[in-house]
């Protein structure tokens, strides 16, 4: 009897551990699948309440490049990529991300390309960077956009598509090496300005719009804020450097201006 009542003993008890075993494991994968459905709703309720934003397609070495720029100016944006790790890799950084292809218009959609401010596409593929800005101007007709482009011939294609601004980045690379061997100490200054340390001074640009409290100011009025007014972008494309002190400011221009950071701050809040 001893016997048999062990035998009974150990079957119960293993019959409790491997449905105990099972519940922890079910448990374990339900709870894991919800809190990732979680994160997933979250993340898109982030995306969907953005506006004005940028939208990044690519999230590799440039695209990640990009990013830190724009996290560094406090801009909003969102990456789409289609490629999992590197979508993990942006969403561990902290940033909004959208899974898909950027050629597929429900993925510019879902990164709400209607509501965006600009668009910023590294992909490093031409034949893609070009589908995208194609299909993205015509989504958002005043989206700002700006493209990779690896091959000379891709350049004159992203224009005829859309793309208000090509990036080239082995081109960029060599004028940099001869600005550096040429004017170093200019590159340098630029590159200090531009540049996110703590710094006294900057470089900024500055749309004077419609209703803006910067009409009419003149450039002598700027320089006593402590800002100087290093050209001024036409509607018309033209530059006009080194403005003089009486020139006022008219709507739909664009100022390049340089000054102390307190300075630059003071007049995009003002602008």
């Amino acid at each position: 009897f001893p016997e048999r009542l062990w035998t009974m003993v150990l079957a119960v008890s293993g019959v409790g551990i491997i449905f105990g075993s099972i519940g922890i494991v079910a448990e374990t994968i339900i709870s894991e699948a919800a809190s990732g459905r979680r994160e997933a709703r979250r993340m898109r309720e982030a995306v969907e309440a953005l506006g004005d934003h940028y939208v990044v397609c690519g999230y590799g070495r440039v695209g990640s490049t990009v990013i830190s720029e724009l996290v560094h100016t406090g801009q909003r944006f969102v990456v789409i990529d289609v490629l999992a790790p590197s979508l993990e890799r942006a969403a561990a950084d902290g940033h909004l991300v959208v899974m898909g292809d950027a050629t597929d218009d429900a993925t510019l959609r879902r990164a709400g390309i209607e509501r965006a401010r600009g668009l910023i596409t590294t992909v490093d593929s031409d034949a893609n960077n070009v589908y995208i800005t194609l299909s993205a101007r015509a989504m958002n007709p005043s989206l700002f956009i700006v493209a990779r482009a690896s091959a000379p011939g891709a350049e004159a294609k992203l224009h005829q598509a859309g793309a208000n601004r090509i990036v080239s980045p082995y081109t960029m690379a060599g004028r940099r090496a001869a600005e550096l061997a040429i004017r170093p100490r200019v590159a340098d200054f630029i590159d200090a300005a531009l540049s996110h340390g703590n710094l006294s001074f900057s470089l900024e640009e500055v749309e004077v719009v419609a209703g803006s409290p910067l009409l009419g100011v003149t450039v002598g009025q700027l320089r006593a804020d402590g800002v100087v007014t290093l050209a001024i972008l036409q509607p018309d494309g033209a530059y006009e450097a080194n403005p003089p002190e009486g020139r006022a400011l008219r709507a739909g221009e664009n100022l390049i201006t340089s000054g102390s950071t307190d300075a630059l701050t003071a007049l995009r809040a003002r602008a």
